[in-house]
Formats: structure tokens, C-alpha cells, sequence
């Protein structure tokens, strides 16, 4: 055992963070800004319009996040693909404001991310 002990803790969900913050007795205030940054999901969108795909990329990548897209979608060759969006809830939070301020197919999927993440425990 070394003097630090690195131990890689398994933090799956918002409880699993909050429970973890606690036990090394963080300020009770902060577990609600440090939790969301703790938990990283995948959440896959299917039938995108590329050109949508591209501008999810970049706002994601504005905020820290990845989303991986199909390889020919900087091409345009096809219209619609699935994607990967890869955050942490805060990131993925963020996007959905974003996306709030764009054109309305891009509005909708912010209201789809929105109603998937309200299910995050």
C-alpha cells in the first residue's frame, strides 16, 4: 500500500456521487455542484441530420464533452446517422441549453436530451 492509497471508485450514478461526496465529508452544500460532475453517461441519437450532428459535435466539444459521429459525416454524403453523445451530466445539462437557442429541429432534440436526463438518478 502506498502513503496516498489511489483507489478508482465506481461512481455509476448521481446517488452513487452524492453518497461518495459525503463519506469524505464535503460541505453538504456543494454535493449538488460537485455530483453532476462526477457521473458520465453515453446517450445515443438516432436519425440525425448530419448537418445537426456536426453542430451537436462542437457545442459538446465547447463544453468539454465528445460526440462521436459517423465517419462520412463531415462529408454530407448521407442526410441522417446516429450519434454518440459522451458527458457528464453537468455537460450533458449544458448542452441542452445550447441547443436551446438553435433553430428548431435542434430544439427538439434538446427536448429529448432533456426528458432522457430527467430520468438520471
Amino acid at each position: 500500500m502506498t502513503e496516498h492509497n489511489p483507489i478508482i471508485v465506481d461512481v455509476k450514478t448521481l446517488d452513487d456521487a452524492r453518497c461518495e461526496i459525503k463519506k469524505i465529508g464535503s460541505d453538504p452544500l456543494s454535493i449538488g455542484i460537485m455530483a453532476p460532475k462526477m457521473v458520465s453517461k453515453v446517450i445515443k441519437l438516432e436519425n440525425v441530420v448530419l448537418q445537426d450532428a456536426i453542430i451537436i459535435k462542437q457545442d459538446m466539444l465547447s463544453i468539454g464533452g465528445e460526440v462521436a459521429v459517423p465517419k462520412n459525416a463531415f462529408e454530407l454524403h448521407e442526410e441522417k446517422g446516429d450519434i454518440l453523445v459522451i458527458g457528464t451530466i453537468k455537460q450533458l445539462n449544458e448542452l441542452v441549453e445550447k441547443l436551446k437557442r438553435h433553430y428548431p429541429r435542434l430544439r427538439k432534440i434538446s427536448t429529448e436530451l432533456e426528458n432522457v436526463l430527467k430520468d438520471v438518478k
